[in-house]
C-alpha cells in the first residue's frame, strides 16, 4: 500500500483556503475590512516568504471562530464552500485524487490551514483523512487557542507520525509515500517521503525541485 498525503491551498485548491475564508468573513461584515483585511494580506505575505509567524497568525485567524456559534459559523462555510472553493477545485486535481484513492492507497490532506475550514473540502474532495491545524474546542464553542502542534513546515511531520501512530503504522509501513505540494515551507515534509511531488510550485520550491530531480505538476 501507498500513502499519498496532499497540501491543499494553492496545490489541491486553485488559491488559499485560509486566505479566502478571511477574505470572506469580511466580505460578510463578520469582521472589520480596514483592520482585518491588512493583517489578512500581511500574514500572506510572509507565508510566501516563509517568515510566517504561525502562532501570531492562528491568534488572528482563530478569533473569529471564538465570537461565533457553531451553527453560524456552520452556516457561512456552507456559502464559503460554494461561493470561494468549489470553483478552486479543478477537474485535474479531482482526478488525481480520485486515481490514488481507487488505487487503494491511504490518502490525506496535511495542512496548516484549520480543520473547521478544511474538514469540508477534504470530503468535498472524497478524502478520507485530514491532518490539519486543530481549532480547540469547550462544550461544543470555538475558543479563538490551537489546540496541539499547528500543522506548519516540521509540525506537519510531527501530525503525520502521530495520525499513523494511532493506526499502528510509520512510514515505514509503506511501499511508496507520496507527497504534493506548491509551498517551499512544506520541504521539511517532501524531504521526509520517497515521491515528492512540487504542484504550480512557488520559485523556492521550484528551484529546489529542479536540483533535486522531482517531478514538477500543474492542476490548474
Amino acid at each position: 500500500m501507498d500513502l499519498v498525503l496532499f497540501d491543499l491551498d494553492n496545490t489541491l485548491l486553485a488559491g488559499d483556503s485560509d486566505f479566502e475564508w478571511a477574505q470572506f468573513l469580511i466580505g460578510r461584515g463578520v469582521v472589520d475590512r480596514e483592520i482585518y483585511e491588512a493583517r489578512n494580506l500581511e500574514f500572506y505575505e510572509h507565508y510566501k516568504a516563509g517568515t510566517l509567524d504561525i502562532h501570531a497568525f492562528l491568534d488572528f485567524q482563530l478569533a473569529p471562530l471564538a465570537r461565533h456559534s457553531r451553527a453560524e459559523l456552520d452556516a457561512w462555510h456552507r456559502e464559503f464552500m460554494a461561493e470561494r472553493i468549489e470553483p478552486m477545485m479543478t477537474a485535474a486535481a479531482r482526478s488525481l485524487v480520485r486515481g490514488h484513492i481507487e488505487s487503494g492507497a491511504l490518502v490525506a490532506i496535511v495542512t496548516a490551514t484549520n480543520s473547521f475550514v478544511t474538514g469540508p473540502i477534504a470530503r468535498a474532495f472524497g478524502i478520507p483523512h485530514l491532518v490539519a491545524t486543530i481549532p480547540a474546542q469547550q462544550d461544543g464553542c470555538f475558543t479563538g487557542q490551537p489546540r496541539g502542534t499547528p500543522a506548519f513546515k516540521a509540525g506537519k511531520i510531527a501530525r503525520v507520525d502521530a495520525w499513523l501512530e494511532s493506526m499502528g503504522l510509520f512510514f515505514g509501513s509503506f511501499r511508496s509515500s507520496y507527497f504534493y505540494s506548491d509551498s517551499h515551507n512544506d520541504l521539511p515534509l517532501l524531504e521526509k517521503i520517497t515521491n515528492p511531488v512540487a504542484v504550480d510550485p512557488d520559485d523556492t520550491l521550484r528551484s529546489h525541485a529542479e536540483r533535486r530531480g522531482w517531478p514538477v505538476i500543474s492542476l490548474r
